[in-house]
């Protein structure tokens, strides 16, 4: 039964939760009107906590405001819900008209889920309706229209007369809810008009500019800036540069303006200059100096228009990334080759091979000594000193698309004859006793014996091959246009240089080698090949006894 006061209690409520509704459509920007939510819940409606839970761009739900303890506020603002857990808290408990109410005896189910809270314990309650510390209240906001997109959800805690809301405290807050809709809905809408209106007001200062303050840009910029012809005969001509990109090149204006890019550009960066498209384009290539050098720069071009005959120049920026350059190749060299010994590294052995394999397997010779091709289409390719021609042939490192032009067709040199053939051989290498110098002296004499490994490859092979270091105690060299006693030849070379004793910090250790001489031939896959060679470097191994495999 209602108490004579209550009315007049509602009635002051009433006039708090219109003040603090009036409140939301005066805040400035979209935080301030998620604090304003924030605190209209304490000062309107009776309660000590209030928190706003705003829906993000990806569906989860962030704690954006909180009001009524600042420990709680330092500790949950900015933590995130999942989607997912807060479409359960708002799916299950009680329902009282739009909001949620789950009691502290079924919200234990919710303990482990990521919805940030707070709350504190206490005793259990001593009549039916009084409020336990555990229990849960939301209060959704939908946006307005038939779509009811989620914004966010308000949750509160501990009402000030220790009871739960009652019919009259439930229709305040959920209708509390609908307001701060409104006013997050408004001030997002704000934000966007300013925005908005802030890049109309920069493009209207922008199409204000005078010549004269685009001449100071143009002349005193920092980097390079130039002025050329659109169209006729003098199309790409320089009409103008400014001083930096004459410092740049090493050349004055006056001469500057007998070039054109084309002519400046490196001979094997015209291509990519031609692909540039004259409207907004971007190129990075080089360009000439005086003195005959280059220098890598980017390259980006805009059109100047006029309003009555249309595009007329192209103004060119020129930027100097030489150090960028230098530090992009130091940076594809350190993804491409071993840190320790500089040698290439495993990928990059594979992407070497890859380039020399097509997919088609190589030419056989038939019974009756012809050659003839294995399921070829027709094409062009070579075998031993012979070579073929033909259309169609579709040759590619593994790859589907495209042909290779000038694609030399990899074949072995048989072991028994020696027909003349010339082929890439691959010799797989891998240390006798290294792990022995690794577990007595430790991995710094182990990686000095590396090293020193890696150099007297490297030395003991031709301009154009590839020492690669494969991983651990093992390398692969490549070397084209070997026969078979060729390669053989090479590996008794190399493992008789790396048998020399190695000196590590005062102390001489040895290592020996076995290697295993296999070829790249088309058809083969990368792997193929890598397996084919460390099978017979096994094969090796074990044919040579331990003495003669053991390092000194």
């Amino acid at each position: 039964m209602e108490t004579e006061s209550e009315p007049y209690v509602r009635l002051a409520t009433l006039r708090q939760l219109h003040q603090v509704v009036a409140n939301l459509n005066t805040a400035r920007s979209l935080a301030d009107t998620l604090q304003t939510v924030a605190d209209g819940v304490i000062a309107g409606l009776g309660y000590e906590l209030a928190c706003v839970n705003l829906v993000r761009p990806d569906g989860d739900l962030v704690v954006a405001a909180f009001a009524g303890s600042p420990a709680a506020e330092a500790l949950i603002t900015g933590r995130v819900g999942s989607r997912a857990s807060w479409e359960r808290r708002l799916g299950m408990g009680e329902a009282w008209g739009e909001l949620r109410f789950i009691p502290h005896t079924e919200g234990w189910v919710l303990i482990e889920d990521d919805v940030p809270q707070w709350h504190t314990d206490g005793p259990e309650p001593r009549f039916e309706d009084e409020w336990h510390p555990r229990d849960r209240l939301y209060a959704p906001m939908y946006a307005s229209g038939s779509g009811r997109e989620l914004l966010g959800v308000i949750s509160v805690d501990r009402p000030r007369n220790g009871r739960r809301p009652g019919p009259w405290g439930q229709e305040a807050l959920q209708m509390y809810a609908s307001q701060a809709a409104i006013a997050i809905s408004n001030a997002r809408l704000r934000a966007n008009m300013q925005r908005a209106l802030v890049r109309l007001e920069r493009e209207q200062q922008a199409l204000r500019a005078s010549e004269e303050s685009f001449r100071q840009a143009f002349e005193y910029a920092p980097s390079g800036m130039a002025i050329a012809e659109m169209g006729g005969d003098q199309h790409g001509r320089l009409l103008r540069a400014n001083d930096a990109l004459c410092r740049l090149l090493g050349r004055p204006a006056s001469v500057m303006r007998r070039y054109s890019f084309a002519d400046l550009v490196h001979p094997e960066d015209i291509g990519t200059l031609l692909r540039t498209s004259a409207e907004g384009g971007r190129a990075e290539l080089r360009l000439a100096r005086r003195d005959g050098s280059y220098v890598w720069v980017s390259l980006r071009n805009s059109v100047v228009a006029d309003t009555a005959d249309g595009p007329r120049f192209l103004l060119t920026h020129v930027e100097d990334i030489e150090e960028r350059k230098r530090h992009e190749l130091q940076l594809a060299h350190r993804a491409s080759h071993d840190a320790l010994t500089g040698l290439p590294n495993s990928a990059e052995l594979r992407a070497r091979l890859s380039s020399r394999l097509c997919s088609r397997p190589h030419a056989v010779r038939s019974t009756a000594g012809t050659h003839e091709a294995d399921a070829y289409d027709s094409g062009d390719y070579e075998y031993g000193d012979h070579a073929y021609r033909g259309d169609g042939f579709d040759f590619g490192a593994g790859a589907e698309g495209g042909a290779y032009d000038h694609h030399v067709h990899a074949v072995a040199p048989d072991d028994e004859v020696d027909d003349g053939t010339k082929g890439l051989a691959v010799l797989f290498c891998d240390l006798d006793g290294f792990k022995s110098i690794n577990d007595r002296f430790g991995h710094h004499t182990g990686d000095a014996v590396l090293i020193e490994v890696a150099r007297r490859l490297t030395a003991g092979v031709r301009d154009g091959d590839t020492v690669a270091r494969l991983g651990g105690d093992e390398f692969v060299v490549l070397a084209d246009g070997l026969g078979a006693a060729d390669a053989a030849d090479l590996a008794v070379r190399l493992r008789n240089a790396i048998i020399p004793p190695i000196r590590v910090d005062g102390r001489a250790v040895r290592v020996g080698a076995s290697f295993g001489i296999g070829w790249a031939e088309c058809g083969m896959s990368v792997e193929e090949v890598l397996n084919s060679a460390d099978q017979r470097m096994y094969i090796e191994k074990r044919s040579r006894s331990k003495v003669h495999r053991r390092a000194g």
